[in-house]
């Protein structure tokens, strides 16, 4: 019976001290909520009329979220995940005002726990790609409805009016920022036909086959890409970006070091490489793919503008050197495999002769063996007394 009490004692005293612990917690953690925070990291520039808004993305043909800033421009989130089997999160704490005044009137600073370790990163966008299904013919449209639009001086509302709005935030856009609206027909102007009529300018789509072709040489959709490469809209685009062109390698050696080929590549070609590459991650990230496969194939046509033949050859080059060290590589080594070969047929027969040595040596008699260790020296081997006589 003692030992009965003072067992109930003793977990009531081990109750009573985590019921202590708990109330004395320097921090209580909150109940996990269905709509996590999420981390977004904006730009320095962006004002406090910056708007995350749903556009159409020109690629998917989704809606997909964008910062939208009246100064500081038109930005994509990139989204910088962990993988999922590590268990992470982020613990914020904001950085408190050094002013006095401000220190006197803010609340106190409270740390939060993001749940989700992703990041959301603000990067710019070139609102050009946002305005090209305005401008690139529709795969539904007709030859004649397509030729009618490319022909066609519109007024810029009606070029942003064909643009798809799913959540009426464009709209609302152009209708609030004024800023915004001149930065979307400075776009507009950088590739189109522009007359005036009367107060207001009317823009006309480009003729595929010279104007695109012109921006993919250095002009207008290049450079507006070749800004934005370094935001890839995820981790895997950029990937496959990277897959889809070729690099240009500057040697191809040997794995032993033994000889080594170089082959630099010259300026020109550097600068074909960086405009391809460009190309081929704007058509990838930006552009639909029909209008993807029509600007390879007005580019690939277009030689008077930019000519990727010296590219092209040195790749080539390039390529046929890589198979002939893969050649000398796998010669080295069938020559070596023959060599080991016929070292270890050689080996294998000495193992088999000793073997059978030390076989027949331990099936000799104990007569056998002590007559071996006798000393023959100076007398007359038994073939001797069986010669015949002269």
């Amino acid at each position: 019976m003692a030992r009965t009490r003072a067992t109930k004692g003793t977990a009531a005293a081990a109750a009573d001290k985590s019921a202590t612990a708990k109330s004395c917690s320097a921090y209580i953690l909150p109940t996990a909520s269905d709509n996590p925070s999420k981390l977004f990291i904006l730009p320095k520039t962006a004002t406090p009329q910056a708007r995350i808004v749903t556009l159409q993305n020109p690629r998917y043909n989704k809606p997909t979220r964008y910062l939208v800033c009246p100064s500081a421009g038109i930005f994509e989130f990139t989204k910088i995940a962990a993988p999922k089997s590590d268990p992470r999160s982020w613990l914020i704490q904001p950085q408190p005002s050094t002013t006095a005044a401000a220190t006197e009137t803010e609340q106190p600073a409270t740390t939060q726990t993001a749940q989700s370790p992703t990041l959301h990163l603000a990067t710019p966008l070139d609102p050009l790609f946002l305005l090209l299904p305005a401008l690139c013919p529709h795969p539904s449209d007709t030859a004649a409805q397509a030729q009618q639009k490319g022909r066609l001086f519109l007024s810029p509302d009606d070029h942003l009016d064909a643009l798809p709005d799913p959540a009426r935030h464009l709209a609302e856009i152009l209708s609030t920022s004024p800023a915004t609206r001149a930065l979307l027909e400075a776009r507009l102007a950088a590739v189109c036909d522009v007359v005036a009529a009367g107060d207001e300018k009317m823009y006309r789509a480009p003729v595929v086959g010279v104007r695109v072709a012109r921006g993919a040489a250095g002009g207008g959709l290049v450079d507006g890409g070749v800004e934005s490469q370094a935001s890839a809209t995820s981790v895997e685009t950029a990937a496959s970006a990277a897959s889809a062109a070729s690099t240009a390698a500057t040697s191809v050696a040997h794995e032993d070091g033994v000889a080594a080929c170089a082959m630099a590549a010259s300026e020109e070609v550097v600068r074909l490489q960086r405009l391809r590459v460009a190309f081929d991650f704007i058509c990838s990230s930006y552009v639909a793919p029909p209008v993807a496969v029509m600007l390879k194939a007005n580019l690939a046509k277009a030689t008077d503008l930019v000519d990727f033949k010296p590219l092209d050859e040195y790749l080539a080059r390039l390529t046929k050197l890589r198979q002939d060290a893969a050649a000398v590589r796998t010669t080295d080594y069938s020559r070596k495999r023959a060599g080991d070969e016929d070292e270890d047929e050689r080996a294998e027969k000495k193992r088999k002769k000793e073997a059978e040595e030390k076989v027949k040596k331990a099936n000799q008699s104990r007569g056998v063996k002590s007559l071996a260790k006798v000393n023959t020296s100076g007398m007359k081997k038994m073939s001797d007394f069986f010669k015949k006589k002269a």
